[in-house]
């Protein structure tokens, strides 16, 4: 019995490392990725279908079938029209999702996982550390699109049994990051220490978050799909949401120390303001209560993390160079 597996974002950091993570797993299956045009929304259906028609017809009959959606450029401060776009070719592709399963008379043997954000539909809630059992509050036009696609997914496993995983998933860094597009707080440090542009910090520096290495959250994401399947065997379909998380709260402060801690020097970085200010929680940390086995593990520890994701940035610098 396989697994056979569409990773939709399969070129982004994310999607990079759970393609890793598949490939060295003997009971899962690669679909060979096709990129999606993401601005031409015929042809994100016409691929979609195209990929849907290759994962159900190469199912053996004791197969199942698995789509783990990791897309989406949004951030923070992302505008409300674009984040609107991603829902809705979110939702688009679950509909092709579940008539295409339906046809090819697979529904019962499939999962779908959605890569939700930790930050964004917590960033108003009270009381951290947040679990799944707290209310979700967000504060940006992010996190509610965030929170509006897990209720897509909800609307998805109702109407077609398909169990489903929402993870919503802490502050995720690590090598693989595209350097044209810089998100999240380490790489943007990471990349400062080797360019004469020195990282912005716009948030206090005592303000807390929870990171999670994007290996280590791969592993994760794969574990916690097998044991959505082996619920629902058991169960029948199940929906679940789970934070990915590595449980331990940083302050800024304290990571701009480990990077003065690695690099022997002065890390280079200016405070400074945004307007996204008072979309930004000052406390996220994070403890998950569903499953909480699948979190008893060794994870790559914070300054092990930053030196890879620090020579990965290096090297990508001075591949650049050698090109021009």
């Amino acid at each position: 019995m396989t697994v056979a597996t569409w990773v939709v974002g399969s070129g982004g950091l994310l999607g990079k490392a759970l393609m890793r993570q598949i490939a060295a797993r003997d009971h899962w299956q690669l679909l060979p990725p096709e990129p999606l045009d993401w601005l031409d929304q015929r042809s994100v259906f016409e691929t979609s279908t195209s990929q849907l028609r290759l994962l159900f017809g190469q199912l053996g009959p004791d197969d199942e079938w698995c789509v783990l959606w990791v897309a989406g450029s949004g951030v923070i401060g992302t505008s409300r029209d674009h984040l609107n776009l991603e829902r809705e070719q979110f939702r688009d592709v679950l509909g092709l999702i579940e008539k295409s399963a339906r046809d090819a008379g697979v529904t019962s043997r499939g999962t779908v996982f959605l890569a939700s954000s930790a930050g964004g539909v917590y960033g108003g809630s009270a009381n951290p550390p947040y679990t799944e059992n707290t209310a979700a509050v967000p504060l940006s036009p992010y996190g509610e699109t965030k929170l509006a696609m897990e209720a897509e997914l909800d609307r998805f496993a109702s109407s077609s049994g398909v169990s489903v995983l929402k993870g919503r998933i802490a502050n995720l860094y690590g090598p693989g990051q595209k350097l044209s597009k810089m998100q999240g707080l380490i790489s943007t440090l990471a990349k400062a220490q080797f360019s004469p542009t020195p990282a912005s910090i716009f948030v206090p520096l005592d303000t807390v978050r929870d990171y999670l290495f994007v290996d280590d959250c791969a592993q994760l994401i794969c574990d916690a799909i097998d044991m959505l399947r082996q619920t629902a065997a058991l169960v029948g379909p199940i929906n679940v949401t789970k934070i990915l998380a590595s449980g331990e709260g940083v302050t800024i402060g304290a990571l701009v120390g480990y990077f003065q801690a690695l690099t022997r020097r002065r890390p280079h970085v200016m405070l400074g303001s945004s307007p996204t200010i008072s979309m930004q929680a000052l406390d996220l940390r994070l403890k998950s209560v569903v499953w909480p086995e699948l979190d008893e593990r060794s994870l790559t520890s914070l300054p092990a993390g930053i030196h890879a994701t620090m020579l990965d940035i290096l090297a990508h610098i001075q591949g650049s160079q050698n090109e021009v």
